[in-house]
């Protein structure tokens, strides 16, 4: 048996020590763990299984399925914004803009062309791509602050563009509601809530295999670098600007579908979903999941959107009203509860939420030393 990995000998064919065992049993099980929270997304709209206090009736009933759904697509819609701050190093005020044009597009087609669905759905997604292959080509001409300022000032244009109301297209302050009889029949009405919550599920999964497979292929390798250092990679004879924009136009082209997805759980286009808030609150899901890592932005994005749901309903409730003054005002206001929330996970959990399970293993191998080496000079005391 080697005394440093304890690994068997091939001489002397020891077994490995019993301890291994359960850690290599429990490392194969988490390999497993995405498959099995997907299959249980996939069965969630059968259940009846009530969850008091984090959903107002069972998982199955329309209004859980609604935020459910609505939770996956912001799940979804951070870890594609990551691909730019997490993995490329670019940040970005601007990613509402991509995110508005597919839904306000699809829904400008369908209403003003009476083009069906599919057709309106893969022309507003084109021309998501399409404004950011040409607004990301002009604001990554500069880097830095600069880039993220360039990026402001289109999502604000965009803004006005919209509240402003050009030939009645956007609806104004109001928005517009998307014409149900060309909308997929499945996908209207509350009795088809669990056919809207499987496309923003279906969604969240294509997000999490582009997002992964682009990170692992030789140009996510790049975008590394490019985060790491600019400009170790132009010494190596390669051309940011081209990966930069490649990274830009994946991630419009994600929230661009996201809007879409948006619109058919919303039943119209919003213009709340163009301001440069909405892309603050994508970096805020972000920062609290973990930026960079896998898992994080999408635990980040879902984490935000129930709490900004549920956090709602808590400040006007009446267990709030009643409280005093001093505690009730504070507490009547969902975006104090969230800054405390995140104020809380940033100081706490540097790094995100992500970190969470390396830090509390690490506690938990720290403990069990100490734990063995207490028992060992224990064991030598009573032996002297």
């Amino acid at each position: 048996m080697s005394t440093v990995t304890g690994t068997p000998d091939r001489t002397s064919g020891t077994p490995a020590a019993p301890s291994d065992a359960p850690a290599a049993g429990t490392a194969r099980l988490l390999r497993w763990w995405p498959a099995t929270v997907l299959v249980v997304l996939i069965v969630a709209p059968y259940s009846a299984l009530p969850l008091p206090g984090l959903l107002d009736g069972p998982v199955g009933s329309a209004g859980s399925l609604q935020l459910l759904a609505t939770c996956l697509l912001f799940g979804a819609l951070a870890t594609g914004y990551d691909l730019l701050l997490g993995r490329t190093g670019l940040l970005s005020f601007g990613h509402a803009l991509y995110f508005a044009a597919g839904s306000y597009a699809t829904n400008t087609i369908m209403l003003e062309a009476g083009l069906p669905f599919a057709v309106s759905a893969l022309v507003g997604v084109c021309f998501g791509i399409a404004l950011a292959l040409v607004l990301g080509s002009v604001s990554l001409r500069v880097t830095g602050i600069g880039f993220s300022m360039v990026t402001l000032a289109f999502a604000q244009a965009g803004s006005i563009l919209v509240s402003r109301n050009p030939g009645g297209f956007t609806g104004g302050e109001e928005g517009r509601a998307a014409p149900a009889e060309l909308l997929p029949s499945g996908l209207v009405g509350i009795e088809h809530t669990a056919n809207l919550y499987w496309v923003a599920l279906g969604y969240l999964v294509l997000t999490l295999a582009v997002v992964h497979w682009a990170v692992r292929s030789p140009t996510g390798r790049v975008w590394e670098g490019i985060k790491e250092n600019e400009r170790r990679v132009e010494v190596l004879g390669l051309r940011p600007y081209g990966f930069k924009l490649t990274a830009f136009v994946l991630a419009g082209a994600l929230a661009a579908l996201g809007g879409l997805v948006h619109l058919l759980l919303t039943g119209g286009s919003t213009p709340q979903t163009t301001t440069s808030d909405f892309t603050l609150s994508l970096l805020v899901m972000v920062v609290l999941g973990g930026s960079g890592t896998r898992w994080g932005p999408m635990v980040g994005g879902i984490l935000y959107t129930w709490a900004d749901h549920r956090l709602g309903d808590l400040a006007g409730s009446g267990a709030v009203a009643d409280l005093p003054a001093v505690l009730r005002v504070p507490l009547s206001q969902p975006l104090f509860l969230l800054g405390v929330l995140f104020v809380a996970v940033v100081h706490l959990l540097p790094g995100g939420l992500a970190r969470l399970p390396s830090r509390l293993g690490s506690a938990l191998r720290a403990r069990r030393g100490a734990t063995r080496a207490g028992a060992a000079a224990r064991k030598e005391n009573r032996h002297s």
